[in-house]
């Protein structure tokens, strides 16, 4: 089985404009991404899938840098950049990741990518319906034929500007899995989508990443755990909903 691994960025973003190439220690947080997912055992590629906008260029070129193969497609329809970059890398399953998950553990990507092999019954796996790991952890698997299914099907903008809602909100449908974490980390919230949240994530890689660069999800609840005030710093941060 062929897992290809996409990243969706584009500089575009209501919140916190150009995010995904906000530096911390010189390096851009996509950077830090795409060097986390790297350390994933079960992933044989990885694509990073941006918009057909010039103003994705700083994108293009950290995939260049970086040697990552950078898949351009729709802006809007998010789950036809998905589909196309997928038959484009003749994936098999595909993990889909945001870039707004620099600190994104390849321990738990290897865990929900496990599950989902594992099974052959599964059509989709994710750490997401059943909420237990933090914002910024966020992993779905789905095979290639729900992904077909789901492209061929769905009309709705928003669950095509989403990818996977298709999927998880039928499971009359489509075989669902999750896994959890086994106590609930929902109140951490260690993604980047505000000013607040690349505060958060700047103070835990200029602690941990000098130390060691593969620092995992249980590295920075210790660090957390010595410093709770920093959990204040984007406590008040929503989540935006998915329609």
């Amino acid at each position: 089985m062929k897992i290809v691994a996409i990243i969706q960025a584009r500089m575009g973003s209501t919140r916190l404009p150009g995010k995904v190439m906000k530096e911390v220690l010189g390096k851009s947080l996509l950077e830090y991404q795409i060097e986390r997912v790297r350390r994933s055992q079960s992933i044989q590629n990885l694509i990073v899938a941006t918009t057909q906008r010039e103003t994705e260029q700083p994108i293009i070129d950290l995939c260049e840098k970086v040697k990552v193969p950078c898949y351009r497609g729709a802006e809007e329809d998010v789950l036809e950049r998905f589909y196309e970059a997928a038959i484009h890398y003749e994936a098999d399953a595909v993990v889909r990741l945001t870039s707004d998950c620099p600190l994104i553990d390849p321990l738990i990507i290897d865990k929900v990518v496990n599950e989902f092999r594992n099974s052959t019954r599964y059509d989709y796996v994710s750490n997401t319906i059943k909420r237990t790991y933090p914002r910024g952890f966020d992993i779905e698997v789905f095979s290639m034929d729900a992904l077909k299914q789901c492209h061929r099907e769905t009309t709705n903008a928003g669950y095509r500007e989403h990818v996977t809602p298709y999927l998880y909100k039928h499971p009359e449908r489509f075989i669902i899995g999750q896994v959890t974490h086994s106590s609930s980390l929902q109140h951490h919230r260690l993604t980047v989508d505000t000013e607040e949240d690349l505060l958060l994530v700047r103070l835990i890689i200029e602690h941990l990443y000098k130390k060691n660069q593969s620092f995992s999800l249980e590295d920075i609840l210790y660090l957390l755990q010595k410093n709770p005030k920093w959990n204040l710093l984007n406590s008040h941060v929503e989540q935006k909903d998915v329609q």
